[in-house]
């Protein structure tokens, strides 16, 4: 005899059919993910409208859940639905085959960041739906592309869009991170990413000989100004007291090395390209003074340039009992756990809405759950997300009857 199956929750097998969409870069199947996504909306009996200002592929599919006041501000659940590429060879799965395994550990490039969120709105939606729950507010649910390379032609062309101006938006809900411990993690703001790309010039020569004012010891002192700082900031992190999060220092990484033409020739142009984190303690016009200081260190010829940066933080969400939003978020999670209060350590959407004035919260209901977006054998456990699930019947009437 065949073993007894296990019935699967139905947003658990709808998880895994969207995972097994490779919406994964450079060549995102986004038509496929809109034909899915449009669907589901129906399905649910959501209004659902594809938003777009580029070409099909990267429109945005807008879900409405009417309220019965619609003079009031209303929620928007974003979420965006492409995901970074993976190296097959360090998976134990296909990462986009979805796999459960017997422990209810459903691997998946995107388990974590973030197609579990978008199909626990749409979950929560459908639970409150039939308990013939009425909201004051309308609900929006927003699924956005191109968030993994910038969100230009996600997020930010979305805002720009009548649709977006017409939502009249209150607060955003967007992505979160896993919570190793047993608790939940709350974004109230983010670091300002800074891409920066250093460029070393000098004489060029025969690789037999020693090439005064060569570029190689130049990005050589680069390399080590910055990775000297990577390494002060690394230390306050690892010796503070554990109310010091990642979210709450500056992280540099050196992210990719150009330049040669010959295994047998000095280059005349060396480059390297950093990523840094900034914390909200920074000042950005200081950091950039010592930047230009560490440039005109490593000798003639030492430029940078801003593949991305920002010239003053992104506004904060108060934390406390004076934002209605935050108090009301707050407390229909902690309802489940312990929450714990932070800095989003890397860039979400979640900054285009901070820098036009709205209010946004990062969130992702995982807890006792290991932190793998961007990692290998990237798994979301099957019990995890079905809590998620309830969390956001929680908190969607608490932010949406306010």
């Amino acid at each position: 005899k065949e073993p007894t199956r296990t019935m699967e929750a139905v947003g658990v097998t709808k998880f895994r059919e969207y995972l097994r969409i490779k919406t994964v870069h450079p060549n995102p199947d986004y038509e496929k993910a809109l034909e899915f996504l449009e669907a589901y909306g129906k399905e649910l009996g959501l209004e659902v409208k594809l938003v777009q200002k580029y070409e099909k592929k990267y429109g945005v599919i807008l879900m409405k859940w009417p309220g019965k006041n619609p003079k009031l501000s209303s929620i928007l659940l974003n979420s965006h639905t492409d995901v970074v590429p993976v190296y097959e060879e360090h998976w134990k799965h296909d990462a986009f085959a979805a796999v459960k395994e017997a422990n209810g550990d459903i691997y998946g490039r995107g388990t974590q960041d973030m197609k579990c969120v978008g199909i626990q709105y749409l979950e929560a939606i459908r639970e409150l739906k039939s308990q013939g729950v009425q909201l004051k507010r309308d609900v929006y649910v927003s699924f956005v592309p191109d968030e993994e390379i910038g969100g230009i032609k996600g997020m930010l062309a979305f805002m720009e869009t009548e649709d977006f101006k017409t939502i009249n938006l209150g607060l955003a809900l967007d992505e979160g991170l896993a919570n190793p411990m047993n608790k939940y993690s709350v974004f109230f703001g983010e670091r300002s990413p800074l891409w920066i790309r250093i460029k070393c010039t000098g004489d060029p020569g025969h690789g037999s000989r020693f090439i005064e004012n060569n570029a190689g010891e130049k990005i050589r002192r680069v390399i080590n100004f910055l990775l000297d700082f990577r390494e002060k900031e690394k230390s306050k992190l690892k010796n503070a007291e554990s109310c010091i999060m990642l979210g709450d220092v500056t992280t540099v990484n050196l992210t990719k090395l150009e330049g040669g033409l010959a295994y047998n020739i000095v280059p005349a142009e060396l480059v390297a390209t950093f990523d840094l984190r900034i914390a909200l303690t920074v000042d950005l016009k200081e950091f950039e003074e010592k930047l230009k200081g560490w440039c005109k260190a490593a000798g003639e010829g030492v430029t940078y340039e801003f593949i991305q940066s920002r010239h003053e933080h992104c506004p904060t969400s108060k934390t406390d009992d004076s934002n209605p939003w935050w108090k009301a978020f707050t407390g229909a999670i902690s309802k489940f756990t312990e929450i714990s209060v932070e800095v989003f350590p890397a860039a979400t959407d979640s900054r285009f809405l901070r820098q036009a004035g709205y209010e946004a919260i990062g969130f992702s209901p995982m807890r006792n759950t290991p932190t793998l977006l961007h990692d290998h054998n990237e798994f979301l456990n099957e019990k995890v997300f079905l809590e998620g699930i309830q969390v956001y019947c929680s908190v969607i009437p608490a932010l949406a009857n306010l």
